[in-house]
């Protein structure tokens, strides 16, 4: 039977905590990885953890947005941590992202298009005349043009994406309840795989309180 796929966000700069996020999230019903934010990776022993992981899907979630070339020299100076994803901004634009692309490697180039914290509202206030269907399109093509491994968005995007980009998608603001956080566009995880999402990234729901229970929970919605 195919299983369904889950990034664990791993938001915390305790490397105690983070083992035993990665301990207690090891099941044989879900295909796990474990997704790495800037909040690690800057830590004093974020880098050196992620090193020596072995066996293990890492994505580093470094949400890459600079010029080419700072974005290339970015992507080279953590080759040595041999990690399966990692995150650029579309919005970097298309040449940052070819660039980024023929330096990659191994390692699977993800857009992230627009972030499930913001809404119509969000935008308008940046500056954008799309609303967030729009925009997200638009990415999903320029993502498919740079010839991008995956995408990152919503999964209320995940039909449209489809459309344009048929590679994997992979969809955080992920919530059993409506308790958004600090999310705006959010969803549950059977929702999501029935929108077509390829991996889901969920922190908060699994890794506060009782992670084992939490991931048996997940296990149940999925399987309701």
């Amino acid at each position: 039977m195919k299983k369904n796929k889950i990034f664990v966000a791993c938001d915390s700069t305790n490397i105690f905590k983070i083992k035993k996020i990665i301990k207690e999230t090891q099941n044989t019903r879900l295909k796990v990885g474990y997704k790495f934010g800037l909040e690690f990776l800057n830590s004093k022993y974020g880098r050196g953890f992620i090193s020596k992981l072995k066996n293990e899907v890492i994505f580093a979630d470094l949400k890459i947005h600079d010029i080419p070339n700072t974005c290339v020299s970015t992507i080279k100076a953590i080759k040595d941590l041999n990690v399966n994803y990692l995150t650029i901004h579309i919005g970097s634009g298309l040449d940052a992202l070819k660039a980024c692309k023929k330096v990659s490697g191994k390692t699977k180039l993800i857009g992230v298009t627009t972030l499930t914290s913001l809404n119509d509202k969000s935008l308008k206030e940046i500056g954008y005349s799309k609303n967030i269907n729009q925009l997200v399109v638009h990415q999903a093509k320029l993502a498919k043009k740079a010839n991008l491994d995956a995408i990152v968005c919503s999964a209320h995007e995940v039909g449209i994406v489809k459309k344009f980009f048929k590679k994997e998608v992979i969809t955080p603001g992920i919530r059993f309840k409506s308790k958004r956080d600090d999310q705006k566009r959010i969803i549950t995880p059977k929702q999501a795989y029935k929108n077509g999402s390829d991996w889901l990234v969920i922190g908060r729901p699994l890794t506060k309180g009782n992670i084992r229970k939490n991931v048996q929970k997940l296990i149940d919605h999925l399987n309701k």
